[in-house]
């Protein structure tokens, strides 16, 4: 059994001891440093720490690879190095300052994206498991349990609150990231979700702040809104505690940060995300209709990348009313299924690539969670988020497969689930179109799998897995 308090003093050690540590933040299976100096550790040297699995270097941070017990050497961590989840540590100011290019802005915003739903991964999974039991032994498959049954409503709350919650949870670890406390993140995703808040949503009813009028949205199930007023809060919080007076601090800091800072977001930064997803989507509608299986390629490419920002939704229910008229769902929209597939297939080539024995297992779990559950965002926060060309895999097996379908024009006439069995969608038409809708799901699948064997990993990726 690994010494944990060991492997924290070595690795600290090796990294240039807390001094040379900004913030120390972990995932599932890796300690991730932010350093003032990147050239002290030597890759080699941490790697020959009993106890560490491997060493990478992504979105600015050191990370040190521990394996499933990272929680316990994140902890001895903290206590060995005086850190706190909650407390930054001054970087040194006099040292040289990174200059700020587009790549670097690209990196921050992934990074701060990352830190934010990485943590969330054993809930993503868990709810995604809850669904695939749905899935196995509710009226779609076995009927084991039907819709009305106690146990086939309580796994849909299990798997209803993992998703639904998302920017509670979100928000949380937005917080941490921003170096503020998590529970004024997890407050303001309360505030997005708030009982009477979403009555209002629901039956339509204005709202002002100061006379501003509110855009009323429903933000659950979403994560840029709650992104972008977590990071304006933070800042907010921040040049608040500078002034305050330490003796008024614990009261009235949290107390004035989100006295302004959600008036804010329920009036602007919240609302931006949707706006911004409105205007997408109606793009991509009208790109579709004007560029045939052209427009199914490539919402197929990119829908994954829509899915992370929250922008899918309301891209869906645009066509949503398409099929509500003609009683099928062609286009592009079809596209989106095809993503799901080489989500799958990212998760299949994984499994297969990658060499350690953790990393194998974790990629199995995220394909069956898929497969079954129909749940993507696992393997898009796990896989994708950490090694960045698998979201080339993605798109690779998104793109084929859409094209396959918007050259066949093949169309959905029944609204089945995201998982394995999304095939039967295509019952309802003639016997070719339902074979040329299964033949473009499963080249998705495989198109991406063998993309994400082939090149969904550097070489530098796969020697920590050696």
């Amino acid at each position: 059994m690994a010494n944990n308090k060991e492997i924290a003093e070595n690795v600290l050690e090796e990294i240039g001891g807390r001094d040379n540590v900004i913030q120390v933040t972990h995932c599932m299976t890796r300690l991730r440093f932010n350093l003032k100096d990147q050239g002290i550790p030597d890759d080699e040297q941490v790697k020959k720490i009993p106890g560490v699995l491997g060493v990478a270097r992504a979105g600015g941070q050191y990370q040190v690879i521990v394996g499933q017990n990272v929680p316990k050497v994140y902890e001895e961590t903290c206590k060995i190095g005086g850190f706190e989840i909650k407390a930054s540590i001054d970087e040194n100011l006099d040292g040289p300052k990174e200059k700020l290019t587009l790549k670097k802005v690209g990196s921050n915003i992934m990074n701060y994206m990352a830190g934010c739903m990485t943590p969330l991964i054993p809930v993503l999974m868990a709810a995604g498991l809850f669904k695939a039991l749905l899935s196995i032994l509710g009226p779609d498959m076995t009927g084991i349990l039907t819709a009305e049954s106690s146990m086939y409503v309580l796994l849909d709350f299990l798997y209803d609150a993992g998703f639904y919650f998302l920017p509670v949870l979100v928000g949380y670890h937005a917080a941490i990231k921003l170096n503020v406390p998590g529970a004024l993140g997890a407050y303001m995703g309360c505030i997005l979700l708030a009982p009477d808040f979403m009555a209002m949503v629901s039956g339509g009813v204005p709202f002002t702040i100061l006379g501003i009028p509110v855009i009323m949205n429903d933000y659950s199930q979403t994560v840029l809104p709650i992104m972008v007023s977590v990071a304006v809060m933070a800042l907010i919080y921040k040049l608040i505690a500078k002034v305050m007076p330490d003796v008024l601090s614990t009261i009235f800091t949290p107390f004035l940060t989100m006295l302004v800072s959600a008036p804010i977001a329920l009036v602007l930064l919240a609302p931006l995300g949707t706006i911004i997803g409105n205007t997408i989507s109606g793009s991509l509608v009208l790109f579709s209709n004007a560029t045939g299986f052209i427009g199914v390629a490539v919402l197929g490419a990119i829908w994954e990348f829509l899915v992370v920002t929250g922008m899918h939704l309301p891209i869906f229910m645009s066509f949503m009313l398409d099929y509500i008229e003609t009683g099928y769902q062609s286009g592009a929209i079809l596209g989106a299924s095809c993503a799901t597939w080489a989500c799958f297939g990212v998760a299949l080539g994984a499994f297969l690539r990658l060499h350690n024995k953790e990393s194998k297992s974790m990629s199995l779990g995220f394909f069956v969670s898929g497969l079954v559950g129909g749940v993507t965002e696992p393997t898009l926060y796990g896989l994708c988020f950490k090694y960045r060309r698998c979201f080339l895999s993605l798109a690779i097996g998104g793109a084929i497969g859409g094209a396959y379908m918007g050259i066949f024009d093949v169309k959905a006439y029944v609204m089945a689930s995201t998982n394995f069995l999304s095939v039967l969608s295509f019952t309802g038409g003639n016997t070719a179109n339902l074979v040329h809708g299964v033949i473009a799901l499963c080249l998705s699948l495989v198109a991406a799998a063998v993309a994400t064997y082939f090149i969904g990993f550097s070489k530098e990726e796969l020697a920590v897995q050696d």
